[in-house]
Formats: C-alpha cells, sequence, structure tokens
C-alpha cells in the first residue's frame, strides 16, 4: 500500500512480549514507519516468567529483569506511551482513544495492532478481595507480593501450573509455610501426565510444599485481611497470603470494539496475525493460534509463541512475505533443582481427541552412568497409531531443554519414532549416554509396534 508522502503510521496497544518484540521487529525492517506503543503499565520490556526467580532471590531485583526503557525505545523512534489506558477504538475512522493523567487523546493509526495480552481469572469465591489476597501479572504485582512476604509466615498458591510452581516454590525458600493447591487431580495438566506430575510433586513435598489436589478453595475468612482458606466445608488451612495462579483469559473489549472476529477463547487471526477487520492485527495472549498436530485452533499463551508472532506480524505489515507456523506449546521450567519439560500432546489430551496413543516411559541419566554426578532423566515419549511422535515429557536435574526442543523439531518435521531411532546425536561421557536417552525412549516405544 502507497501512502504517498505521508509515513505509515502502527499503533500498537500493549507493551508485553507481543507489544513490545512487533514494534522492534518492524524498526528493523523499516526505518520511516511511525510506530506508537500504549500500555497501561510503568514497565517495558520485561519477562513476567522471570517474577518467580526474583521473589524466591535467585535474581537480585526487579529492575535486573527489566531489559529496557521507553526511552531506549525512544532512541530507535519507537513512541512508548507508559501508564496509559486504551478506552476505545473506532476501526472505521482508524482511530485509538486513550487516557494518560485524566487527558483523552485521540491517535490516527494506518494499522493497528492488538497486544492486550490476558487478565488474571479468579475464580469466583468470598474473600478475594481481602487483603493478602494477589495475582500475579506484572513486576507491580511482584513487588507487593515480595513487600507481602516480609510480615508473612503462612501462604497458600491455587494453581498448580508453571506460574503456581514456581511462585510457591520461591515463598517457600523464603521461609514461609507453603501450600500449593489444585482442583484437579495432578499439577500441571495441560503439559504432563499424572505419572511424571507425580515426580514432581514427591519432589516438591520432599522440600516441604503440602500439595493438595483435586479440592479447589471454596471461600477465603479474614477480618479485612486474609488468615485462612476454606477446602471443602470441613478443611481450613492458616494464611497470611493468598496467591492466585488460576490462569489468564484473553482480554477482548478493544478487538469487540473493532469489530474483530472471535474464536472460543481469544481473537481470530490468519498465519499473517491477521484479524477480520482490515488493518487490524493482533498478537499474543489476546490470539488464538493453530494447533500443528490436529489443525484446530488452540491458546498458546507463551512467551515464545507471542515473539514468534511478532516477527510474522511485522514483516506483514511491512509488506514481506510472512507466515505464522503452527503451535505445539513447547514449554520448559526449573524449581529447585529439577528442570521439567514438555511438547505436544499428553496421554489424556490425545484420548479426548480420538487419537489412540502408544506411550513408553523410561528413565536413563544426563551422562555416562559411570561419570561423576550423572543424573538420572525420565522420559516419556507418545505416538500416534502410526508412529509417528505427537509428545514428549522430561523431567531431569540438568539437560531438559535441549532435549525438549529435539523432541518439537521431530514433531514439527512429523518424524515417527522409528525415523527417530535412527537419528546420529553427538557423545561425550560428561554430557551424555553413549545412547541418547530420547534414542532409549522411540527405541521402546518402537517395540509396540512389532
Amino acid at each position: 500500500m502507497i501512502y504517498g508522502f505521508d509515513k505509515m503510521k502502527v499503533v500498537i496497544v500493549g507493551g508485553g512480549a507481543g507489544g513490545i518484540s512487533t514494534a522492534s521487529n518492524i524498526r528493523k525492517l523499516d526505518e520511516s514507519i511511525e510506530i506508537t506503543v500504549i500500555t497501561r503499565d510503568n514497565k517495558v520490556a520485561y519477562s513476567p516468567c522471570a517474577i518467580p526467580y526474583v521473589l524466591s532471590g535467585k535474581i537480585k531485583s526487579f529492575d535486573d529483569i527489566v531489559m529496557r526503557t521507553p526511552e531506549d525505545y525512544k532512541n530507535k523512534n519507537i513512541d512508548v506511551i507508559i501508564e496509559a489506558e486504551v478506552t476505545a477504538v473506532d476501526s472505521d475512522k482508524k482511530t485509538v482513544t486513550y487516557q494518560k493523567d485524566d487527558e483523552e487523546i485521540v491517535l490516527d493509526y494506518d494499522k493497528l495492532v492488538l497486544a492486550t495480552g490476558g487478565n488474571p481469572f479468579i475464580p469466583p469465591m468470598q474473600g478475594v478481595d481481602l487483603d493478602g489476597v494477589f495475582r500475579i501479572r506484572n513486576i507491580d504485582d511482584g513487588i507487593k507480593v515480595q513487600e507481602a512476604i516480609k510480615d508473612a509466615k503462612s501462604a497458600i498458591v491455587t494453581g498448580a501450573g508453571l506460574i503456581g510452581i514456581e511462585i510457591a516454590f520461591a515463598l517457600k525458600q523464603k521461609g514461609l509455610n507453603v501450600i500449593l493447591s489444585e482442583m484437579l487431580p495432578q499439577i500441571v495438566p495441560r503439559s504432563l501426565d499424572k505419572d511424571m506430575s507425580d515426580i514432581l510433586v514427591e519432589y516438591l513435598e520432599m522440600e516441604g510444599i503440602q500439595v493438595v489436589l483435586g479440592k479447589p478453595i471454596t471461600k477465603l475468612i479474614g477480618d479485612g485481611k486474609v488468615e485462612k482458606a476454606c477446602f471443602g466445608d470441613e478443611e481450613i488451612y492458616d494464611a497470611d497470603m493468598v496467591i492466585m495462579a488460576t490462569g489468564v483469559r484473553a482480554e477482548l473489549d478493544l478487538a469487540k470494539m473493532a469489530g474483530c472476529e472471535l474464536g472460543r477463547w481469544a481473537i481470530l487471526v490468519n498465519d499473517r496475525m491477521e484479524t477480520s477487520v482490515e488493518d487490524v492485527y493482533a498478537v499474543g495472549d489476546c490470539v488464538e493460534s493453530k494447533d500443528l498436530i490436529l489443525g484446530s485452533n488452540t491458546i498458546s499463551q507463551l512467551g515464545t509463541t507471542a515473539v514468534r508472532e511478532s516477527k510474522t506480524l511485522a514483516r506483514t505489515i511491512c509488506g514481506k512475505k510472512s507466515k505464522f507456523n503452527p503451535v505445539l506449546n513447547s514449554m520448559v521450567s526449573k524449581v529447585g533443582k529439577l528442570e521439567f519439560g514438555a511438547v505436544g500432546y499428553t496421554t489424556s489430551f490425545a484420548q479426548q481427541n480420538r487419537i489412540r496413543p502408544v506411550v513408553q516411559k523410561v528413565q536413563a541419566f544426563t551422562r555416562a552412568r559411570y561419570y561423576p554426578n550423572a543424573k538420572p532423566m525420565d522420559i516419556k515419549v507418545i505416538c500416534d497409531g502410526n508412529g509417528t511422535i505427537i509428545g514428549c515429557q522430561i523431567i531431569a536435574e540438568e539437560r531438559v531443554a535441549e532435549r525438549i526442543d529435539t523432541m518439537t523439531l521431530a514433531i514439527t518435521e512429523g518424524l515417527t519414532c522409528f525415523d527417530l531411532s535412527n537419528m546420529e546425536f553427538a557423545y561425550a561421557p560428561p554430557v551424555s549416554m553413549v545412547t541418547d536417552p530420547l534414542i532409549l525412549a522411540v527405541e521402546e516405544v518402537s517395540k509396540k509396534f512389532s
């Protein structure tokens, strides 16, 4: 599209991973485009995933996880407006209205990017508005929790996904009595099968964290400030603070204003990150993605997904060829001495989607078993009825991420367990077994097809 002598104006709503990365990637491709980022946050270019590690003390301060400031972006000719709330979008007039310092400002745009992210989901229950009840979405939330830790002896973290587990461990490291609760019968239900999650539960309990499964919190009790949490009608636990780590829901108000078509969970976009409205795009936690294996829509609320989407979108806006590849929701985390990661489908998810999974779990070592400090590694491989790899889960004290990345590539390329069992892997006693643990796993699952 030709805009004459006028610069193209791109307005980005949201300064998280998707929004700020889109701005940076556009600037790398085109120095002339006028870019404005509007965010309600007071900081940009930081990773919310790092907040638990600041709380635990592994990272010294929240300042250390902020990579760039609005001034840094100003030097790149990107205007970042912080502490501002977008109140209206008019896709017919191509305007965005925002409020900052009690002033209402209207901006014109040629291209609009919605990177509005998600809001913490808070289950409806009595007492969620008490002091001492927190949700962690940004650095300000982390600072509030950090201050509360100083006067607390006990804490309950409800929601045992990645952030919930990491926060629970962080609070334990600060000396609190910690309960990690999950209404489902296992932790990390989206990424791990129960037999694998049980390994994590055993480790968390060994570290002194009480894990309560299959029992949702029914109410919080306190006089102005939270004091106790009730599980069902009878079980009551002390709680000087409660962390609600119960997931996020896509923020869709502006998308609805703009007239964007919505899916089951979030904004519908094509593989160029275009919405149903001309010149309106979306990235990050507020969009639905294509699942690589089934081809159906899913959500992928990961920073890595948002960054990948931003690269595609930047190329789209700059008029270059672009295509976002479907997702597998590859993840890895570290809690204490344990690393755990997963990619693709769990056994239960495969079954729910009418796939008859062929599954094998093996235990190997991260190094040659005779080499000092070799660590056990639990690996679970999931295949479909044809032997095509559709999932992998790994737990060990080291070397998990690189193997999850290998399995991500294997699934992306549609490899079977037979294909992978014949692939060449590097070997040296300090870093691997002569037969890599992944090869051991796929060799074992291959036997089930003979």
